[in-house]
């Protein structure tokens, strides 16, 4: 990112269980811009998390509940990336959104979400029950890094890397209005 990058610790998470994603490609694209001051996380494998039974939200927690709560405490914003599946959010990813509600992680935390689908009609509902659930845990969404930035697989590399320009400028929109330096 250019010197005017937003500072601090970013966590990125990938709604889609699919390795060849466009969400997950965003993610990872997002990841390869930590520099300097910018420090970025992912959650890229949301299948890696146990299902959710609230039984089993108390100490000590599966450890990858355990990891995935220690890195969103750690993050200073959260960028989220999901498909939508049915109309909603994919049941995968609404188990990681699930381990969070027992936890105080979130609670303030700036909070955003980018949709990639090429159709711009495409994942509103995802985005609707995402925002339902972060109201939930009290996160603090940060409207004005909520984006629609299509991405498309020939916009992938076979790196799975974004190779787009404006798609990169966008990223770095997005992160200047969630993490302002």
């Amino acid at each position: 990112m250019p010197d005017d990058a937003a500072a601090g610790r970013l966590l990125v998470i990938s709604g889609s269980t699919r390795s060849e994603s466009t969400n997950s490609a965003f993610c990872r694209t997002v990841i390869s811009f930590a520099s300097g001051e910018l420090i970025v996380d992912g959650v890229l494998d949301v299948a890696m998390l146990p299902h959710f039974n609230p039984d089993d939200d108390r100490e000590p927690l599966p450890a990858a509940v355990q990891a995935l709560r220690a890195a969103i405490a750690a993050a200073d914003a959260v960028l989220f990336c999901t498909p939508e599946y049915a109309g909603t959010l994919p049941g995968s990813f609404k188990n990681l959104l699930d381990w969070t509600v027992g936890g105080t992680e979130m609670t303030d935390k700036p909070v955003a979400w980018v949709k990639v689908a090429t159709d711009s009609r495409r994942g509103e509902g995802a985005h609707a029950a995402l925002a339902t659930v972060l109201g939930y845990v009290q996160a603090a969404v940060v409207e004005d890094a909520c984006r629609h930035i299509p991405v498309t697989s020939e916009l992938i590399g076979p790196d799975g890397l974004i190779t787009d320009a404006a798609t990169h400028r966008a990223i770095e929109d997005t992160i200047r209005a969630l993490l302002p330096a």
